[in-house]
């Protein structure tokens, strides 16, 4: 086993005392831990587009899941994909929606 120095030890005790205030400090309240509970819908993102002549809406719901950092998503009320992230949604909704050529 390795020899810890003296200088280590003391750098030890003071991260572990730090660790126990902080600790103590919660459990008395002076920096409560808030925990909020999220709504089942959180985030609804409409998309109308006017290049076919006729505008045409259509709205994405994202729900939540069992993971705080995905969403379950809804197109037009049909369900899509379960835990799908925020970056993997905007590059589906890039894909899906490609830049159409300009006429003059």
């Amino acid at each position: 086993m390795y020899r810890r120095t003296k200088k280590y030890q003391q750098q030890v005790a003071y991260l572990a005392a730090a660790q126990t205030d902080r600790e103590q400090k919660q459990l008395d309240g002076a920096n409560p831990v808030v925990q909020t509970n999220l709504p089942e819908l959180r985030r609804i993102i409409e998309i109308t587009d006017f290049d076919s002549g006729t505008p045409m809406t259509h709205r994405i719901e994202l729900y939540r899941s069992d993971r705080i950092d995905c969403y379950n998503v809804n197109i037009d009320g049909q369900p899509w994909m379960q835990r799908m992230g925020w970056s993997r949604i905007l590059a589906a909704l890039r894909k899906a929606l490609p830049r159409l050529r300009q006429f003059y």
